[in-house]
């Protein structure tokens, strides 16, 4: 099996990330003049163009290696399918000779981005969502029952 130079928590991060850059969309009536409360607070998905997701996303994988960009870029193909696991060298020195210095334009422009770098890491046997960083949306009396069948 080969090894990733970028830590699945790293991978991880931008999964969660990158799912929420994927909900947004483009804004389409900057003038509705509608209140905020009468539209279910619909705008906060709404693509701005001024956006501190992709800030972040963009902050975080410029601070990044270039060993871990050239892996997360393979990651996302892999996840794509443009290759499978023992192909890895291969998707690993496609994206090293294809890299740029606008890594994260280039990652952001992938639709689905999140759930390809998540298919990546399954090809790997790595289960990224047990060190998630999103807190658990369930009830604690579901959490309760959810330990109790797990026993």
């Amino acid at each position: 099996m080969p090894e990733l130079t970028i830590s699945p928590e790293k991978v991880t991060f931008l999964i969660e990330k990158a799912r929420e850059f994927d909900v947004k969309e483009q804004a389409t009536d900057d003038d509705s003049g509608s209140n905020a409360v009468d539209d279910d607070m619909i705008d906060v998905l709404q693509d701005s163009g001024d956006d501190p997701v992709v800030r972040e996303i963009t902050g975080f994988i410029n601070a990044m290696t270039e060993d871990e960009q050239t892996d997360l870029v393979a990651l996302m193909r892999l996840g794509r399918g443009d290759g499978d696991i023992d192909e890895w060298d291969d998707l690993r020195r496609e994206a090293a000779g294809q890299r740029d210095r606008h890594t994260a334009r280039y990652l952001l422009g992938e639709p689905m981005l999140g759930d390809l770098l998540a298919e990546g890491l399954d090809a790997f046997g790595i289960d990224w969502t047990e060190g998630r960083t999103t807190a658990d949306s369930s009830s604690p009396s579901q959490r309760d029952e959810d330990e109790i069948t797990k026993q």
